[in-house]
């Protein structure tokens, strides 16, 4: 038996693996870009729970790329609320020189409530 073949009509090769024919498939090139914290997490996500479109952006060659836009978008967000929102309830320069074990505890609550936003609005949708 032939260790190859290819068939003209499907345009698809085939390889030898023990007594059957397997086709050659590879997945599209992806382009390599780096993929955060929030990017991961939704990755775990969909893995688990949305295997579909996990399979779905796998093979089209559009996970990567899909990841490392979520991340952007969602490091951006956190940044940006967790700036608002210690504005917005006077967490200053000035209570870090005065109280830093205050201004400590009140950005740490800040930052979990904008975890949270996140994770409900990028992370597990």
């Amino acid at each position: 038996m032939e260790k190859r073949i290819y068939n003209e009509q499907t345009g698809i090769s085939y390889t030898l693996q023990g007594d059957y024919y397997l086709p050659d498939l590879a997945l599209p090139e992806q382009e390599d870009k780096p993929i955060g914290l929030w990017g991961q997490r939704h990755l775990r996500y969909i893995k688990k729970h949305h295997k579909v479109r996990y399979t779905n952006l796998l093979t089209s060659g559009k996970l990567n790329e899909h990841l490392a836009d979520l991340d952007k978008q969602a490091e951006d967000m956190f940044f940006r609320l967790v700036k608002q929102m210690a504005e917005r309830e006077g967490v200053t320069e000035q209570l870090k020189e005065a109280d830093q074990m205050a201004w400590v505890a009140q950005m740490n609550n800040i930052r979990s409530r904008v975890v949270e936003i996140i994770n409900n609005d990028f992370i597990y949708n």
